[in-house]
């Protein structure tokens, strides 16, 4: 739920719309005279006085609520662990192998935090925009932190008991390859959601090139080697960052036909095979997501879709790695 109204937040460019940062929250603007002291405060940003000149009251009251409803959707989720954990430590539930995972768990969570107001507070400087830097940082943080939480989760809910060796472990090179390959896509696909850092067009990646297959008239664009150097050109060019995220589609959809084929000839248990079946039609949908929402510029609801699409092609990844590595058991 965070990451999807989190790439509203981002989709919708409501990010920048609460100017200061509270660490138990605030009240929402409950009457006319809230709502116009909040005004006042981001009429005070560079955001305000260099993009939204001329935005009203009512103009800003929806982006206001899209990052506030971010914001407490992360405390709320703050005080489910608080008030979790109290309750079960009453309740003897916590083992002495659970405290070193909690314990990462909660500054992982505040790390989180602190990262996210990072990436607002370099927007409401002199320059009234995220860096791609920034964004990719925020969101791969939240990944991270969801990925050490349904790990956890998994070992609770599959205890090592009753192991029975699979033939599992011939494709754990592939589905760690494809993971990692995985990582580097959502990577970029956040560079193709932000304002890149160096560029001067100041343009959305995702808002160039809007055909498919070929980039404008050709498969690879002058454009895309436009600067000097290959790493400049991969990480600070926007039609660069575009032919990456491009080619690293193409990549997954050949690892995933090579995983599944490899898989299908192997003895696995239900949760492999589920496993697998998760992550083909992920990318199936995830691929299709990705052409439509760079056909259609990137409207809000398409661009949410493929960001959490990207979050549940992750999801299914981990749950794949976890029966490879922790969980051989009931062959199907």
């Amino acid at each position: 739920m965070m990451v999807l109204v989190g790439g509203l937040t981002r989709l919708t460019h409501s990010g920048l719309s609460i100017t200061d940062w509270s660490f138990m929250g605030s009240v929402p603007p409950l009457n006319d005279a809230m709502w116009q002291e909040r005004f006042v405060k981001y009429q005070q940003s560079p955001e305000f006085q260099k993009v939204n000149y001329s935005m009203t009251l009512d103009q800003f009251k929806p982006i206001f609520l899209w990052e506030y409803i971010h914001r407490m959707i992360g405390r709320t989720m703050m005080y489910v662990f608080a008030i979790g954990f109290v309750y079960f430590l009453i309740k003897k539930k916590i083992s002495k192998e659970m405290w070193p995972a909690f314990i990462v768990l909660f500054f992982m969570g505040a790390m989180q935090a602190v990262i996210g107001w990072w990436m607002v507070y370099s927007g409401l400087q002199q320059k009234p925009a995220v860096s791609h830097y920034r964004l990719a940082t925020h969101l791969m943080s939240a990944f991270t932190l969801f990925a050490f939480t349904f790990w956890f989760a998994l070992r609770l809910i599959y205890p090592k008991n009753d192991l029975v060796e699979t033939e599992g472990k011939q494709i754990r090179g592939w589905a760690v390859g494809f993971f990692v390959v995985l990582i580097f896509q959502i990577i970029f696909g956040a560079f193709t959601a932000g304002y890149v850092e160096g560029d001067a067009s100041k343009i959305r990646p995702g808002h160039i090139f809007n055909t498919w297959p070929k980039m404008g008239e050709d498969w690879m664009p002058e454009q895309v080697t436009m600067k000097d150097g290959f790493f400049e050109n991969m990480f600070e060019n926007a039609s660069g960052i575009q032919f990456v995220h491009r080619t690293t589609a193409f990549i997954i959809v050949v690892l995933i036909c090579i995983l599944w084929f490899k898989s299908d000839k192997l003895k696995l248990t239900k949760e492999q095979n589920f496993g697998i079946t998760l992550l083909i039609y992920g990318v199936t949908v995830q691929f299709i997501l990705g052409v439509l929402t760079l056909l259609y510029q990137v409207p809000v609801i398409m661009g949410a879709l493929h960001q959490t699409g990207a979050f549940f092609l992750f999801l299914s990844s981990i749950y794949l790695l976890f029966h490879l590595y922790n969980k051989k058991r009931n062959l199907a």
